[in-house]
């Protein structure tokens, strides 16, 4: 099983989009985590959002679909509707 997750930072108002083979609650705590990369600017990231896949290259595949959006209207939209 793989996931596509969306994270949100409140301070920032910002989305960030991937995908894992962890439980996206899981991979949050890397998100948390001090490390280099757009997520290490704040430590406010949720999950607010994921979908699971039989495979990997599946949520890949969701993730590329949602980034190639580049709309955060959209991805809200994603969110309250849970499409």
């Amino acid at each position: 099983m793989a996931y596509f997750y969306i994270l949100h930072s409140i301070s920032l108002d910002k989305y960030y989009v991937g995908h894992t083979e962890q439980l996206p609650e899981e991979r949050l705590q890397k998100h948390l985590s001090n490390h280099k990369g757009f997520t290490s600017i704040s430590k406010d990231w949720v999950v607010v959002y994921s979908e699971v896949f039989d495979t990997k290259e599946e949520a890949y595949r969701r993730e590329r679909q949602v980034k190639a959006w580049k709309s955060k209207r959209k991805i809200v939209q994603l969110i309250q509707n849970g499409m």
